[in-house]
């Protein structure tokens, strides 16, 4: 694709997010190939390409069409036109927004075709954390901050105005009659809300986990800053439980992690699940915090404990909490088989097990909270 195109790909992709759509790196790759189709001079082409690739939801089309009509607005058709000699964009020469290119295929016969091949964001998502290099995790960090984690919804016993129900809605009714001469004519109803269920996380910060439980609470952060207070809640478990919720509830994650740092004093030791989970149930999960939630435990299932004790404790936690998600790093490794002490005793009260290894496999754990089921 020549470099005005792909500009105009990345610019308007980043345009979209900074108006608040939720517009991954695969939606962006979909966008261009979909302009490869359908060419860059037509503006209804251009329009219903975007449309249909980078919109996700019913409710963002109005922001779409907003965000498209000011990007356009006064800015000339594009003419494709050979490119004068091949470009290479490598991962050191980045594009706008740090998105990355490989290096266009051109030939003698194709000069005036608009190629598209994956950005290194792509390989970059299904790449190990522990693979990653400084630049790589600059990277991450954005895609990272692009997740939105979402969770399945619970009843409420607080009644909510419908259009149908189980429960007549007397005083609505009574006012609708005042309309007709007192006959109630048409009768309101009320039925039960819903609610998201919280979402709380468990983190393995353990010598063995430091790669992972870095990119995971930069997951946690942007969770916690994207859902409403009280519906998230961060835990990290190492030699001893420490609570972090509230250092991650600042906007800047830098500042947030920064915060949390300096709160936990036992980062990349040593950790025994089976005591943290213990301790958690006691001071927190028991007392409410676990109750009727979804909880993430993030580990690799390398415990100094005793199985036993954390056998039992994951039997409390099952016991008041809705659902359990155990997310392993190392459950990605070919030939993988949960035979570790503490991994063999906890997998009976889990109901997900997946990855954690990668962005795809948190972009996965998105789908898994809101009620997918895991792969």
């Amino acid at each position: 694709m020549p470099g005005e195109a792909e500009r105009l790909v990345v610019t308007f992709a980043a345009c979209l997010r900074r108006a608040g759509l939720d517009v991954p790196p695969g939606a962006v790759v979909a966008f261009a190939q979909a302009l490869d189709a359908v060419g860059l001079t037509d503006r209804g082409g251009v329009y219903w390409a975007g449309r249909a690739t980078l919109v996700r939801r019913p409710e963002d089309r109005g922001v779409f069409d907003r965000v498209f009509a000011e990007f356009f607005e006064n800015r000339p058709a594009l003419t494709v036109l050979p490119a004068p000699r091949p470009v290479t964009l490598g991962v050191d020469e980045p594009l706008e927004e740090g998105l990355p290119a490989s290096e266009p295929e051109t030939s003698p016969e194709d000069e005036d075709t608009v190629q598209v091949r994956y950005s290194a964001v792509e390989v970059l998502r299904h790449q190990d954390f522990a693979r990653y290099g400084a630049d790589e995790w600059a990277e991450a960090r954005r895609l990272i901050a692009a997740l939105r984690s979402r969770s399945e919804n619970r009843p409420t016993r607080r009644l909510r105005p419908a259009r149908t129900g189980t429960s007549l809605d007397l005083p609505r009714t009574v006012r609708a009659a005042l309309a007709s001469d007192g006959e109630a004519l048409r009768r309101a109803w009320r039925r039960e809300g819903e609610r998201a269920r919280r979402v709380v996380f468990l983190v393995d910060i353990s010598g063995s986990m430091e790669p992972y439980a870095r990119a995971f609470l930069r997951f946690a952060h942007t969770a916690v800053v994207s859902r409403p207070a009280g519906s998230i809640e961060v835990f990290v478990l190492g030699t001893r439980v420490t609570r972090i919720t509230r250092p991650l509830s600042s906007r800047d994650p830098d500042a947030a992690l920064a915060d949390a740092g300096r709160l936990v004093e036992d980062w990349y030791g040593g950790t025994r699940l089976g005591e943290g989970l213990r301790t958690f149930n006691d001071r927190w999960g028991a007392r409410g915090t676990a109750r009727g939630a979804v909880l993430v435990i993030l580990s690799d299932g390398w415990d100094r404990g005793e199985p036993e004790q954390l056998e039992t404790e994951m039997a409390r936690l099952r016991r008041v909490s809705h659902r359990i998600v155990w997310v392993n790093p190392l459950r990605a490794s070919p030939g993988y088989e949960p035979i570790a002490r503490g991994m063999a005793a906890a997998l009976p009260y889990v109901d997900d097990f997946v990855d954690g290894h990668s962005i795809a496999s948190l972009e996965g754990l998105v789908d898994v909270l809101a009620g997918s089921p895991s792969r």
